[in-house]
């Protein structure tokens, strides 16, 4: 496959967020898929990438990229960039995190072999959502406590 194509691939994969529409994932995901991105305790591979979807992946309102770099060289592809979007309010990484719009750094890679992801990463600023959304007290709230 070539850069272009790799880049359409997982350009497809990271809409589904958006579309829901987890039947896509046979067809760009390999069956054996590793997904370094899930939490602990969660399913591995794809079984879990399609549970994330399924459930905390559909709390993601809007979740569109703002500002994105795409580069891909072999069998790599590495998204970069701000993605946004409202947060309906409710858990969030243990934390209960009230409504509202954010914005956030992230950063998204995928190894492709055989026309499908076989490995996903993920990195994203969730520090920088929970202050936005005011889960978390930034340090001015926090100044002269010991």
């Amino acid at each position: 496959m070539g850069t272009q194509t790799n880049k359409a691939l997982a350009e497809r994969f990271d809409a589904i967020l958006n579309t829901g529409d987890l039947g896509q994932l046979d067809e760009l995901c390999s069956p054996d898929m590793v997904n370094h991105s899930l939490a602990p305790g969660r399913a591995p591979g794809l079984a879990g990438t399609r549970q994330w979807l399924a459930t905390e992946g559909r709390k993601f309102e809007s979740f569109r990229w703002q500002e994105r770099i795409v580069v891909a060289e072999g069998d790599l592809v590495v998204q970069f960039g701000v993605r946004g979007g409202r947060w309906p309010g409710g858990a969030f990484r243990g934390f209960d995190v009230p409504a509202g719009p954010y914005r956030r750094d992230t950063a998204f890679m995928y190894r492709i072999a055989g026309d499908r992801i076989v490995e996903r990463w993920a990195v994203n600023d969730h520090l920088a959502m929970l202050l936005q959304l005011g889960a978390i007290a930034g340090p001015a709230a926090t100044a002269g406590r010991p």
